[in-house]
């Protein structure tokens, strides 16, 4: 299983995963799931922690990710298509779309451990399970 889908098998609710599979599947509909991650991402919340507001800068963000296991590169889903679908250095894409205001999730370990940003400033989240499979 792929980043995209463990992403979605693991964090997003029960009743949205197929749908969101779908479209993160097809080129065509990919841009509706994005779209979705700038304030609607059906998120399960058992497994989101806000970053609290006084660490949410570049450099907090990625020393929790990194002691929660993170390795050095990630994989990143956003509307950014320069950065889109692709596996990147986890401190460069953080510190290109922390504060930008665009939603965007990286992918640190399939289906355990992620960071999530919407577009309103405060909500920023480490998503994370432990457990090996999806609910």
């Amino acid at each position: 299983m792929g980043h995209e889908e463990a992403f979605v098998r693991s964090f997003i609710v029960k009743t949205k995963q197929d749908r969101y599979l779908q479209k993160l599947a097809s080129p065509r509909h990919r841009r509706a799931f994005l779209s979705r991650l700038h304030h609607n991402l059906d998120y399960d919340s058992r497994f989101a922690r806000q970053i609290p507001v006084g660490e949410q800068s570049v450099a907090r963000i990625l020393s929790l990710l990194r002691e929660l296991g993170a390795p050095s590169v990630c994989h990143a889903i956003t509307a950014n298509s320069d950065l889109d679908g692709k596996e990147l250095l986890l401190a460069k894409a953080l510190d290109t779309i922390v504060g930008t205001g665009n939603g965007a999730i990286l992918s640190c370990i399939p289906g355990q451990l992620a960071y999530y940003e919407s577009e309103e400033q405060s909500r920023r989240f480490i998503l994370e399970r432990h457990e090996t499979k999806p609910a």
